[in-house]
């Protein structure tokens, strides 16, 4: 059963987008996140990407041949030796005049050699933006199912780049944070309206809408916890209350006490012999007195039986 972020990531790979610069600026961040650039044997570059997921390996190849469809490449998979793990997709670009007019054009080589910096200029419009965020969480990224824990993040090896993904979310309004894990550097998001936010940004439509839902009958259920639970501690302190009381009573009983207190206090004692699971308020009710005044009156049956 495919998880809820695979989920995520087949429906985003459905998506294409009208402006040009969008489509290139997603593919810059699947390209930057989940390939390697290589020199070949002339000294100009090619390129590999590889994804586990065939929806956003099939994407990747539709952005390239968008691009300049006369770019030589080759595509594999790999199925691991591995226990449960999943099959690789490799898109393998190969040194040419075209592979390299295509990194040029994603701002991944120039007269500087490699630079993030290029890349976060080519970045000015909100849209390329978004759509750079998109490419990095099909490359990477990862969003726990909403019944769990709520966490969404993407990942990076390089903490240069972890602080220029960071920069880029808190741009556009998102509280992301920042951490490493083992030889990754991450970066998250928390909060459910965040997460949601994300999903939206992204235009992953109905994947927000389980995250929604899913969420709201989270909150019914926690909310109905507390209460049970609130209820629960309340019960536990009537009976405990009440068990307590009733020794008093017993004790005072036993000693032939009882009988010669006065008639409130006999008929308080009478009524919690009768009512062992009522509250004081309920007890209260029953004898037709306040709650201070019942309380006032097992005092005095609390304090007769200890001196017992």
């Amino acid at each position: 059963m495919a998880s809820f972020a695979s989920e995520v990531k087949n429906e985003l790979s459905r998506t294409f987008y009208e402006k040009k610069c969008c489509g290139r600026a997603e593919l810059a961040a699947l390209l930057r996140l989940s390939g390697r650039v290589f020199a070949g044997a002339a000294g100009d570059f090619g390129f590999k990407f590889t994804s586990n997921n065939a929806a956003v390996a099939r994407k990747t190849l539709t952005l390239i041949r968008e691009e300049n469809h006369k770019i030589p490449v080759k595509v594999s998979m790999e199925k691991s030796q591995k226990l449960r793990k999943r099959a690789s997709y490799n898109i393998v670009i190969s040194p040419s005049k075209e592979s390299a007019a295509l990194l040029e054009s994603l701002n991944f080589i120039g007269s500087e050699g490699f630079s993030i910096e290029r890349e976060n200029r080519s970045l000015k419009k909100a849209c390329c933006q978004r759509a750079y965020l998109r490419g990095a969480f099909l490359a990477t990224g990862s969003v726990n199912k909403p019944e769990a824990e709520y966490h969404l993040e993407l990942s990076t090896v390089s903490k240069t780049f972890a602080k220029f993904l960071l920069e880029l979310m808190k741009k556009l309004d998102f509280p992301a944070k920042m951490t490493d894990r083992k030889e990754e550097y991450i970066v998250y998001l928390k909060s459910s309206e965040a997460i949601l936010d994300f999903l939206g940004m992204m235009q992953a439509d109905f994947a927000a809408e389980q995250f929604e839902a899913a969420r709201n009958l989270k909150e019914v259920r926690s909310q109905v916890n507390r209460i049970v639970n609130c209820e629960t501690a309340n019960l536990s302190k009537t009976v405990a209350a009440s068990l307590r009381q009733k020794s008093y009573i017993e004790t005072l009983k036993s000693n032939n006490i009882l009988s010669k207190l006065k008639e409130e206090l006999q008929e308080t004692a009478k009524a919690r012999l009768e009512n062992p699971e009522a509250s004081l308020s309920e007890l209260a009710s029953i004898l037709c007195v306040s709650k201070s005044a019942l309380s006032h009156r097992m005092k005095k049956l609390k304090i007769l039986a200890e001196k017992l």
